[in-house]
């Protein structure tokens, strides 16, 4: 009698694993790195256009539309190719979080945990919180928006209308409120809230949920406020 192979539950595990790895492999090739240099040359050409009219901007910009969200807790497992060992920072009073997890809280600012902390349901990298927060007050999800500074009349507290097939089609939005700003991004770019989900993969991907792989849009952006 020929013996079957036994296969142990770790043997399954990896091999499980790998498939996550191999899937993951193929979602970069959906959508490039954003092409900075080519971005902020064609942001430069196209403002200065607007700027060079007799009346100048008069609140008119063009700008890229690029997108952040709040990770969920439940996204980040080693079955989907995370590295989520149990850590815990600071702040967080012991509690243990999946790694990545943790990462991608202190690149977007917020996460989503599974088991609320004193009736808190979010986490900062370094506390809780009853909601995601801005400058500008709680988050909306597809309203609430980020820049890196006033630019003119694109400016914290700013009502901005965006024209772009791509960002309605993704947000289902094309009004935003400025709430905040941020350090790391750059200028004539509007980082729109996309809302809550579980990231779309690990490495990189971890700054994209689940439910899209857009990366960046132009857009037509007029201040109505």
């Amino acid at each position: 009698m020929i013996k079957q192979p036994r296969f142990s539950k770790l043997s399954f595990r990896a091999i499980r694993l790998l498939l996550v790895g191999f899937s993951m492999s193929i979602i970069p090739q959906l959508r490039a790195d954003i092409p900075w240099p080519e971005v902020m040359q064609r942001l430069a050409y196209e403002n200065e256009k607007l700027a060079r009219r007799p009346q100048g901007h008069n609140g008119e910009y063009f700008v890229v539309c690029t997108l952040y969200y709040t990770p969920k807790e439940s996204g980040f497992t080693f079955e989907r190719g995370f590295d989520a060992t149990p850590v815990t920072k600071p702040g967080l009073h012991g509690r243990t979080y999946p790694r990545d997890f943790l990462r991608s809280v202190k690149k977007e600012g917020f996460g989503r945990i599974t088991t609320p902390v004193n009736g808190r349901n979010y986490i900062r990298y370094d506390s809780f919180a009853s909601h995601p927060m801005g400058g500008g007050g709680v988050l909306v999800d597809r309203y609430s928006a980020a820049i890196k500074s006033a630019q003119g009349s694109l400016r914290h507290g700013a009502i901005v209308e965006t024209s772009s097939p791509e960002v309605q089609k993704v947000f289902g939005s094309t009004r935003w409120k400025i709430m905040d700003t941020g350090g790391g991004l750059r200028r004539w770019q509007i980082d729109c809230y996309f809302g809550e989900d579980e990231p779309l993969g690990p490495g990189k991907l971890q700054g994209r949920p689940r439910a899209t792989t857009f990366e960046y849009a132009y857009a037509n952006a007029r201040i109505i406020n």
